[in-house]
């Protein structure tokens, strides 16, 4: 009996040396979004794309340097707040973690890079567009789709050419998004021959635009650009019905290109008037948007908005350079993250030298009958 017993307790022994054996590398891919806070519904639709990426990467059985590899998410909210934001650059450095993929803000993300850059961590951004991310010189900083120097262009040239917009308002959230999209449609605007009737501000927290959007009114806009997000873009829409401005034009960049901005906006008739800018293709058409949005709305149910291909893409690409230096050790994979050449769901995937994408696309979209359509 006892001979017995020793062999059966042997026998687990093994078993389960052989299970940490063939799990011999785990692998830290972070993830920061805004997962609290009037921003939530973008950072759980990011959080989604990363645990989609790691899921997917667990079932291939990836190895790196003849190791079988797990992937572990390490996700960390920043509540689309700087301070916040850095903090948790600092957690996940201090975690030792071998990639990260964020964050989802300009604002946030543009701190925290220096962080990462200090710590020596690679990151890819999958949604922020301010130009300056870039401008520091940090060889960990990537970004996966156009920035914001093609997205204010391309609204303000719209304007002009399709439109035939003569005067327009701008208003900005004072935010390092808002802001520097803000500035890019202006300058563009200004220099194809319209006029900017009035610049007013806001905050990422505001709701009530009553006092502002009077101001605007007042100087008889035909359109408006808001640099911001939707959580204020949905309430200032239904403010100008409001107001009697349903004829003017609404402008914004990928803040506001939610489908959320339709329930935020309570179906106001100014919707129809609003066109948005996203730094990639449509989901139609991406190389492989549409099987993978199949696949992400059977996981994740009604809560798809915009970055969540740009985070699956993100994390592939952190890995892919991975396996190809043979090392997750950041130092060792980074030269090969830097000349990425890899097919994504999103684009076909390739670095700068200062870590912009290479040829990056951009959609313009408008609302109409309560849906998001592309127009390009």
């Amino acid at each position: 009996m006892q001979v017995k017993l020793n062999v059966v307790v042997c026998a687990a022994v093994a078993a389960f040396a052989g299970t940490v054996s063939a799990q011999d590398m785990i692998v830290k891919i972070g993830h920061v979004g805004p997962v609290s806070g009037a921003q939530a519904h973008y950072g759980k639709d990011n959080e989604n794309g990363a645990r989609m990426a790691i899921d997917d990467l667990n079932a291939k059985g990836v190895t790196i340097g003849g190791k079988k590899v797990k992937f572990e998410l390490v996700a960390e909210d920043d509540a689309a707040d700087p301070k916040q934001g850095t903090a948790a650059a600092q957690k996940l450095c201090d975690a030792k973690v071998n990639g990260v993929v964020g964050h989802l803000n300009s604002g946030t993300t543009i701190p925290a890079s220096k962080i990462y850059n200090d710590c020596g961590i690679p990151h890819v951004t999958p949604s922020a567009t301010n130009p300056k991310l870039t401008q520091n010189g940090y060889n960990t900083t990537f970004r996966l789709l156009a920035n914001d120097n093609a997205l204010g262009a391309g609204l303000a040239l719209y304007a002009v050419d399709a439109l035939k917009l003569k005067k327009v308002a701008i208003v900005d959230d004072r935010t390092a998004y808002g802001q520097g999209v803000a500035e890019v449609f202006k300058k563009t605007a200004m220099a194809k021959g319209i006029q900017i009737v009035d610049e007013q501000y806001t905050t990422d927290k505001a709701t009530d635009f009553m006092a502002i959007l009077t101001a605007i009114k007042s100087k008889g806009p035909d359109g408006v650009f808001y640099g911001g997000m939707d959580a204020q873009a949905g309430p200032m829409l239904r403010q100008m019905e409001q107001l009697g401005m349903a004829n003017v034009k609404y402008f914004g960049g990928d803040g506001i290109c939610t489908t959320k901005v339709i329930e935020l906006s309570g179906g106001a008739k100014t919707l129809d008037n609003m066109v948005c800018a996203e730094g990639g293709a449509s989901l139609a058409k991406m190389p492989g948007g549409t099987a993978w949005k199949a696949r992400y709305d059977a996981k994740y149910p009604n809560e798809f908005q915009i970055y969540s291909p740009y985070v699956y893409d993100a994390a592939m690409v952190l890995v892919n350079a991975m396996v190809k230096a043979g090392s997750a050790d950041p130092k060792v994979y980074l030269p090969f993250l830097a000349k990425t050449d890899y097919q994504g769901v999103t684009a076909k995937i390739g670095f700068e030298p200062n870590g912009e994408l290479k040829n990056p696309a951009m959609t313009l979209y408008t609302y109409k009958g309560g849906k998001k359509a592309a127009l390009n």
